[in-house]
């Protein structure tokens, strides 16, 4: 319903013929853009957006040809971590986020499977057994906050689908028990809800929630926010986060909150659809 809005008209105005939106990953001085591809992904995609969509469609095949070595990003490389390696993950993640049926990203997520199998294969996390099986799947040690600590939007997202039970209920339960949460979603440990329904860390914590429901095992293991969320439902059965929710990332949904409607519009179409997916 959100589709044809002027946040959705704006971004797909800015998107250029190749299918990208500037640099992928970071906002440079060298680039003009004033949004990365992939803050471009994530809106679209908070919208309504699929890979029904030409604007998607052609931002797929952008990244699929970055994979496979017929284009490039143009961000400058990054030194903190392996950026070839890097790269790889973020350009799956993203075609996985729209489409299963890449051959490409889908190769990727079964190299990162193999990897987290060997971390978690005697029921819990085991540091060391990480380490070497990253090593030994991209034959450079893992360095850089990115890859020494494993669980980031990236990884998390681009395995919800391919994880044996036995790993998927192991991993789940370190990630929610994590003190500091899930790298570029929210900082802090899952386990632990927020004092308030309201404001924009609020807003991250349901975006690491998000990102967990997608698992198969999630509705079980997260079903104390599905009762923290009924909890704070209006007395009218819907959700207001608050105008502090805004944040340009996850929400507004609709072109303006200058209509308290339509804020409590936008919070009750998110949390439905994120207790339909933990109640599936």
């Amino acid at each position: 319903m959100y589709k044809d809005g002027k946040w959705a008209k704006s971004i797909i105005a800015m998107q250029e013929s190749d299918g990208k939106w500037g640099c992928f990953h970071s906002l440079s001085k060298t680039y003009s853009s004033p949004i990365t591809t992939e803050q471009a992904l994530r809106r679209l995609e908070r919208l309504g957006f699929s890979i029904e969509d030409e604007c998607i469609q052609r931002a797929v095949v952008y990244m699929d040809d970055c994979l496979t070595g017929k284009n490039s990003i143009p961000d400058p490389r990054e030194k903190l971590h392996d950026w070839d390696v890097f790269t790889q993950l973020m350009l799956s993640t993203w075609i996985r986020r729209f489409t299963l049926d890449n051959e490409n990203a889908n190769n990727t997520a079964m190299l990162w499977k193999a990897i987290i199998d060997a971390a978690f294969e005697k029921g819990i996390y085991d540091h060391e057994s990480y380490v070497c099986a990253f090593s030994d799947t991209f034959k450079v040690k893992p360095k850089g906050g990115r890859f020494i600590d494993f669980v980031s939007f990236y990884q998390i997202s681009l395995l919800s689908d391919i994880l044996e039970e036995r790993t998927q209920d192991a991993l789940l339960d370190y990630v929610i028990d994590k003190e500091d949460g899930i790298y570029y979603i929210y900082d802090r440990k899952l386990s632990n809800l927020p004092l308030s329904l309201k404001g924009r860390e609020a807003s991250r914590y349901l975006a690491a929630i998000e990102l967990l429901s997608r698992y198969k095992l999630a509705g079980r293991k997260l079903r104390f926010v599905s009762d923290w969320l009924y909890e704070n439902r209006n007395t009218d059965g819907n959700w207001d986060m608050g105008s502090k929710a805004n944040d340009k990332i996850y929400l507004p949904l609709s072109d303006s909150w200058r209509q308290k409607e339509k804020r409590i519009k936008d919070c009750t179409h998110r949390i439905s659809a994120l207790l339909k997916a933990l109640e599936n």
